[in-house]
């Protein structure tokens, strides 16, 4: 699947950064750079790595509203049970494809470079992933949702000019629309890709 291309860079939607108070999107974007890298560069094994990047995509990550997004309009024509079944296999999904393959990576450098506000809801942070004899400099900007300036959110990251929640709604619309628009695939196939 295409989702799992960008699963390099994913992990920054991911970090530990609960709060009492009200803190910036870009202060947030940053610490979260910090703690995944962290994570991703002690001395653990890959299953010890994964098992703490879950917990971190659990409570920094809108899982749930990525998830719907994702589903596009076809999350209109669900019931209440489907959702609820949908958003248990999305998590599962999203969970597995990030955490397996960014064990792999160690010290990615991550620079905060800017942000701007586009409303009370929504906040866009840039950075800079810094480029390493391995890998070129990549520019990435953080959707951040702020509702709650108490728990903000990563609900999107644009890579030079791509959005990867797009990208994830295109590849879930195509496997629809080659399936009569049968949900029952979809959830096969988020299934048996969390089961691998």
């Amino acid at each position: 699947m295409k989702f799992r291309k960008f699963l390099l860079v994913l992990f920054f939607y991911t970090a530990i950064f609960t709060n009492s108070y009200s803190i910036e999107p870009d202060v947030f974007v940053q610490s979260t750079v910090n703690r995944a890298s962290s994570i991703l560069s002690k001395d653990m094994t890959k299953e010890e790595k994964i098992g703490e990047l879950k917990i971190i995509a659990k409570e920094t990550v809108d899982i749930k509203g990525v998830g719907f997004y994702s589903l596009g309009s076809a999350r209109k024509n669900l019931d209440e049970s489907q959702k609820m079944k949908y958003s248990e296999l999305f998590e599962s999904y999203f969970l597995k494809s990030f955490s397996s393959r960014l064990a792999e990576y160690t010290n990615p450098e991550i620079e905060v470079q800017g942000k701007e506000v586009l409303n009370k809801n929504y906040t866009i942070v840039n950075s800079l992933l810094i480029g390493t004899s391995d890998r070129p400099e990549v520019k990435i900007d953080w959707r951040i949702y702020t509702k709650n300036p108490d728990n903000p959110l990563i609900r999107d990251l644009i890579i030079e000019g791509l959005s990867l929640a797009r990208t994830q709604k295109e590849e879930f619309s195509s496997i629809l629309n080659s399936n009569d628009g049968d949900i029952n695939i979809l959830f096969k196939t988020l299934k048996e890709f969390s089961n691998n």
